[in-house]
Order: C-alpha cells, then structure tokens, then sequence
C-alpha cells in the first residue's frame, strides 16, 4: 500500500524527528479530521508499506534521516514557488529548496522526484511574463534531476478567502497562455508538464493531463507494477486518477503559513497544535484520549510479484 505523508501538513519541514520515531516503532496513529475520537492505526511495516509520499516545501530537515526511508519505495513532490514571505512566510529561500531538491533526487532517483510549480496565482506582482521567466529559470536548475513538473493554478477555498482574501482566480486566458508556455519550457529541460485537477484543456498542447499522484506514478518510482485495490483510489473529481488515501498527517499544523494554503483555517490555531506536538507520541498532535476508537487499517502490500515472460 501507499502511505500519504503531505495532503493535510509537511512533514519532512516540521516533523521529521517525529517520522522517524514512528517508522523505527513500527505504526503510526492517525485522527479522523472530521470526527475526532475515530483513530486509524497504520502499521509502517515495509512488508505492507511498498512506498511512502511526501509534498514537502523543505525537504531539508530530512535530508540527514534518509537511512530510515531506504526500506520503503519514495515518491517526493517538492513544491518551489517564486512568492516571497508576504505570500510564503516561513517558506526557506527558493535557491536552498532546489539545493535540497538536487541532493534528494541523487539520493532516490530522478523517477522518484516531482517538481511542483503551485498554485499559481496572477496579480500586478506576479504577471504572466514574470511566471515564465521564473518558471524558465527554476527549470534550468531543477533539469536533470526530475522528469516531472507539476501545475495548478489557485482555488480559492473558504480557508483562501479568510487568509488571503485580495487573491483572485487566474483568468482562462492567463491560464492557457502559462499553460502552453510551461508545457514548452519543460520540453526544453526534459520534463513532462502535468495539470493537476485543471481537466484536459492543455492536453491538445502536449501536457499530461492523466494526473499526477497516479498508480502509474508509483509504479515507475518502483520499478514495479502494483495492484491497488478499487477502495485504494480515492479520486477528487471524475478527470483526477490521483491515488490520494492514508494521510498521516493533520490539518493545522503545517508552519509555513502560506496565505493560500487550503489546509491551514487560521495561523493561531497552527501554532497552538505545533506546541502541541510531541515526537514521541503516536499521533502528530496531542496524545491519546479516553474516548478514543481506535481500530487497525487493513494493509497488505499492492506489489505484483508474479513473473511475467514478455514474448514477442
């Protein structure tokens, strides 16, 4: 199976002591988001675990730990954006986050390695000029050590729109334009550009509009095929084949604050729930409590280890 790290918080930034303190007991507990006292208990075996996921803005902090992860297949989506700290407060300058991107990529492989370039937003700071020539110039760097490129453009969820509310959506016209003109930069530097949840529109334009947290994904970083079972696909919308399932993580805890986050509902309460942490504890954030449920994940690895004869 696939263990999500980064959908509600970054870990490798925040909580890699705690990461490893999990992975070296063996299991991890998880709270239900939605209704508290419902605890999933996910074993970390490598036997049932084939890969772990991250989305990271700082793969730095677990940069010196990688020896935990040799176990487990890695998939690494590091997100590089070119705001600056009124848009991205605790964001680690971008020239360090492509020096970290650089040195995990020859740590795990180049198919294990995603460039994410969003959410992308327009505004008189940010025109569409100055994303390709940023856009250009981060390509540059990041060549070679990546095959993926990841873009979306903002949502404005109802968390956007209490944090950042002067944020406006990208226009279609500003979207296609950014949109034709990443697919062509990351041609240049050998990356497929991949839109994720923006439907099918750049596809006529060589992007890859299949998704980008695919079985396929996973498989290539790998080396394997898997058979994932029709409960394991966790799909956002009918056009995203994405294989979203088992975060690990927690909503209002991540410490970058980015104004657009859609994960973050206020930058008090992150800070209330970092005190809150506790690497040695099981769950990310607090302890147990007495009218906790807990109740084990049903695990097995999605690897397919029949052997296969290719005859031609």
């Amino acid at each position: 199976m696939i263990i999500q790290t980064g959908m509600r918080t970054d870990i490798p930034a925040f909580y890699s002591e705690w990461l490893c303190n999990r992975i070296k007991e063996g299991f991890v507990l998880v709270r239900n988001p939605y209704n508290p006292s419902q605890v999933t208990r996910y074993s970390l075996s490598p036997e049932v675990v084939d890969l772990i996921s991250f989305c990271t803005k700082n793969p730095a902090p677990m940069l010196p730990k990688m020896d935990v992860l040799d176990p487990y297949g890695q998939y690494w989506f590091v997100t590089i954006t070119p705001y600056g700290k009124d848009i991205e407060p605790n964001v680690p300058d971008k020239e360090r986050v492509m020096e970290s991107f650089q040195k995990l990529s020859e740590r795990v492989g180049v198919d294990s390695m995603g460039w994410r370039y969003d959410p992308i937003l327009v505004d008189a700071a940010h025109s569409v000029e100055w994303h390709i020539k940023i856009f250009e110039k981060m390509a540059s760097t990041l060549s070679g050590y990546t095959k993926t490129c990841v873009i979306s453009f903002l949502d404005i969820y109802k968390k956007v729109e209490k944090n950042f509310p002067e944020v406006r959506e990208v226009s279609l016209d500003d979207r296609m334009t950014l949109g034709k003109a990443f697919i062509e930069i990351g041609k240049k530097y050998g990356m497929t550009t991949r839109p994720c949840a923006e439907g099918k529109a750049l596809a006529p334009y060589g992007a890859d509009c299949s998704g980008c947290m695919t079985v396929s994904t996973y498989e290539t970083a790998l080396h394997s095929n898997l058979i994932v079972p029709k409960t394991g696909k966790n799909q956002r919308n009918g056009d995203c084949a994405c294989l979203l399932g088992s975060d690990i993580g927690a909503y209002d805890t991540c410490g970058h604050l980015c104004r657009y986050c859609y994960a973050n509902t206020d930058p008090s309460l992150v800070r209330e729930n970092m005190r809150r942490h506790d690497p040695k504890s099981p769950f990310l954030i607090g302890t147990s409590m007495p009218d906790d449920m807990i109740h084990q994940a049903v695990q097995k690895s999605w690897i397919d280890r029949q052997l296969r004869l290719d005859l031609f």
